[in-house]
Parts: structure tokens; C-alpha cells; sequence
């Protein structure tokens, strides 16, 4: 039993040295810290939060919920796939005259991981020059289809020019959650900063919607697009996906 343990005792000093003291210990520790994330959700000091809609399907509601947050004065955050803009202009027109931000879910929502960095761009660059021939704004935001990505996923945007950005809140409402489930789902889950996933074409979304915005106003809650939300330079991104301001020198 002794000896047992002596050896359980010398393999653990062993795996100390290899991954904590050699040059090949210190590169998987730094590779792992080194991971590069998108954006989840935002460090805020008072309550702000972005509502986020995804549009790559549908299209029967998007009146709807831009008349929503018309009478509450929000703006909202729709990134849409470039199929989609092919097929609803009227509907990508119509969320940018209103005020919201409309912004890349890449042209044909494949996953993106799965293609060359070249590929990647293809995608981007057609969604970026479909969405800016209807709204005359080029985006600079993207998210990926399924929310799938990798670190060359985020690095590629990067160059790019895009912030790769993510959610903390799901809403879930493409499962056909009731109103009253996706209401108190996002209720209990926002915090200051968060990001909130909604789509469009989801069949509650539109009912759950007014309560979801009552009560958030309830809490002292503001609400902004995702690009007044973030942070464009100096930041840190955490293990969470937590975008934080560096410290002013």
C-alpha cells in the first residue's frame, strides 16, 4: 500500500515538471490562455443590455417586432443572413429606417469553423455588400451561424474588421418556448451588460417581447444596440466571454 503510494506520489511530481516547468509545459498553459473568444456580454457598472435578433429564415414578424420596440424607443441589434436580405430587402430596409442596427450572420449560414480563412471572407464580404447596397451602412459586427466558431473564426473577422459577438442570455425561443417560459428565462438571467438572443420568425418571441422589455424598465434597465454596448478598442475579453475596459493609464 506504501508503495503504491509512494509511486502515485513521483508520477504527480513528474506531471508537475512536464507541464509546469518545461518550455513544452508553459506552451500548452499559454496556448490555452491565449484562446480567442468573441464577445458575450460587456462589463457595465449600471444597468444596459442589448436585445439581439438573429434573421435567416422567416420573415413573417418583422413588422411586428419593429413596432414593439418602436413604442418602447429601443433599438435592437439584427444580424441577418445575406439569403435573407436576397429575399426580404423591404424587411432589411425597414429595420435600418426604424433605427436598428443591421448587422452579418454570413451570406448562406454555414458553419463557419468547417471552412478556409478564404471562404470565411467570401462569406462575410457578400453578406457586408448585400446588407450596405440596402441600408448604405457597411456592418462591422458579425455573428456566426449556430454560434459556432473557433479561434480562427474570431482572428479571421478580427482582420476583417469585425467584432465576433456572441450571447449570455438565450432566450430559447426557437424551441417554442410559451411567452410566459422565454419571459421569465430572460428576466432571471440578465445582468448589467448582457446580450440577449432573440430570432426572428420564432413563434412567441413577439408575444413574450413587451413583457420581457416591462420588466426589464422595471429593474432600471437601459437598452442599447450592440455597437454602443461594446467597447471598440483597449479591452480585455475574460475566460467567460466578458469584454473589460483595460485600466486608463
Amino acid at each position: 500500500m506504501k508503495k503504491a503510494t509512494i509511486i502515485t506520489f513521483l508520477c504527480c511530481l513528474m506531471g508537475l515538471f512536464i507541464f509546469g516547468i518545461t518550455p513544452a509545459g508553459k506552451a500548452v498553459m499559454a496556448a490555452a490562455a491565449k484562446r480567442d473568444l468573441p464577445i458575450y456580454s460587456v462589463s457595465k457598472d449600471y444597468n444596459v443590455c442589448s436585445l439581439s435578433f438573429d434573421a435567416a429564415w422567416g420573415n413573417e414578424d418583422t413588422q411586428t417586432l419593429i413596432d414593439i420596440l418602436g413604442k418602447y424607443h429601443i433599438k435592437a441589434t439584427f444580424f441577418v443572413v445575406g439569403q435573407w436580405v436576397d429575399k426580404y430587402p423591404e424587411s432589411v430596409k425597414a429595420l435600418s429606417d426604424a433605427g436598428h442596427e443591421v448587422m452579418n450572420h454570413s451570406n448562406t449560414h454555414p458553419h463557419m469553423p468547417q471552412l478556409s480563412a478564404a471562404k470565411m471572407i467570401d462569406e462575410i464580404k457578400q453578406c457586408d455588400d448585400k446588407i450596405e447596397k440596402v441600408t448604405g451602412k457597411r456592418p462591422f459586427l458579425f455573428r456566426p451561424p449556430y454560434g459556432d466558431y473557433d479561434d480562427k473564426v474570431v482572428s479571421t473577422l478580427r482582420s476583417q474588421g469585425h467584432y465576433t459577438i456572441q450571447w449570455d442570455v438565450d432566450s430559447l425561443d426557437w424551441k417554442e418556448l410559451s411567452a410566459k417560459e422565454i419571459t421569465d428565462r430572460v428576466l432571471k438571467k440578465v445582468q448589467p451588460g448582457s446580450i440577449i438572443l432573440f430570432h426572428n420568425a420564432a413563434k412567441n418571441t413577439p408575444a413574450a417581447l413587451p413583457g420581457i422589455i416591462e420588466g426589464l424598465i422595471q429593474k432600471g434597465y437601459k437598452f442599447a444596440p450592440i455597437s454602443e454596448l461594446i467597447y471598440r478598442d483597449n479591452f480585455t475579453i475574460d475566460h467567460t466571454g466578458k469584454q473589460i475596459p483595460n485600466p486608463k493609464e
